[in-house]
């Protein structure tokens, strides 16, 4: 089966990369990694004018959605341009309210989902069962926190802790606060949520891994050996088509999952996309040489950041297990 976009998505993709393109997201990535919000708060409010957190949040409450195919595009863009924050976690937050407010309690929704379809509301999220900590809290305007069949609001966090990838900066939230719904409706809100996390990471993965790719060819028609460029070796040939073929497989079930949105469908894509993306950085490191090694390179931002998007939300033998289980 083929996947394949419409004039409307694909004009999508175009404008936020040529809008991406012109914001430095890099040297945003840069500041975020240190402390400084400032330039990575601006990308994110004109990604909240582009229309993208307003994807997740349904009509009633200012969004546009819940579109995942379109979550799916521009997911995959914010990878391919490393762009910093808890832009996953958001979502995930505007799916796990609004399918509150779908099983009868709809008064978190209304207090938080029009903050985040305008980019207002800086959203992270922890979910009992997908690790404890919740991602760059020191950035975000809510903090939310599910707990067995608890939703709350957390008051704070602990310190940060270290990651792969000094972007991603990771702290544990209090587990005690302003508590927003209570019942079982929010465990079913939880993992419906959780599976939007999931396949907005794959996207996000999957554009990482096509950077990743993309920069690799280009630096292998430059650089030289023997009086010829590397990029002319059938060795690296090879191991850039095995990169192409894991990256491409990957595309159409991610396609398929935002069509279907069924939990093994979404696992399946998750294990796909990381694992393609985790590969295509270690040929771009491979194929870049001591060079690829230096934080000063942009590469970098790249690198470090597909292997923690591979575990995120689902490790790749955490989604083959959920797909055996159907």
């Amino acid at each position: 089966m083929r996947f394949l976009l419409d004039d409307e998505q694909e004009a999508f993709a175009r404008s936020l990369d040529t809008m991406l393109s012109a914001s430095d997201v890099p040297s945003a990535a840069r500041a975020w990694a240190s402390g400084d919000h400032a330039p990575g708060l601006a990308v994110w409010s004109r990604l909240a004018e582009a229309g993208v957190f307003a994807l997740a949040v349904p009509e009633t409450y200012e969004g546009v959605g819940p579109l995942p195919v379109e979550l799916v595009v521009a997911f995959l863009e914010l990878g391919r341009h490393a762009v910093p924050g808890p832009v996953v976690e958001t979502v995930a937050a505007a799916a796990l309210l609004t399918r509150l407010s779908e099983l009868g309690d709809a008064s978190p929704a209304k207090r938080l989902l029009p903050g985040v379809a305008g980019g207002d509301e800086i959203a992270t999220l922890a979910v009992e069962g997908c690790g404890p900590y919740a991602l760059d809290p020191d950035a975000a305007t809510v903090t939310l926190v599910v707990s067995a069949d608890v939703l709350c609001v957390a008051p704070g966090h602990g310190p940060l802790h270290p990651s792969v990838d000094p972007v991603r900066r990771l702290a544990v939230p209090a587990r005690e606060g302003e508590a927003l719904a209570v019942g079982p409706q929010v465990a079913a809100a939880a993992a419906y949520a959780a599976d939007v996390a999931a396949l907005t990471t794959a996207a996000q993965a999957l554009g990482v891994g096509l950077a990743l790719l993309d920069r690799t060819v280009a630096y292998v028609k430059q650089r030289t050996q023997f009086g010829s460029p590397v990029g002319s070796f059938q060795a690296v040939k090879h191991r850039l088509a095995d990169t192409l073929i894991g990256l491409e497989f990957a595309r159409p079930l991610l396609y398929g999952a935002a069509l279907t949105m069924a939990s093994a469908d979404v696992a399946a894509a998750k294990a796909a996309a990381g694992e393609a993306a985790y590969a295509a950085s270690r040929t771009a490191l491979q194929l870049h040489g001591a060079v690829g090694y230096t934080d000063e390179l942009d590469l970098s931002l790249w690198l470090r950041k597909a292997r923690p998007l591979r575990d995120a939300w689902g490790t790749p033998a955490g989604c083959r297990a959920r797909v055996l289980a159907g």
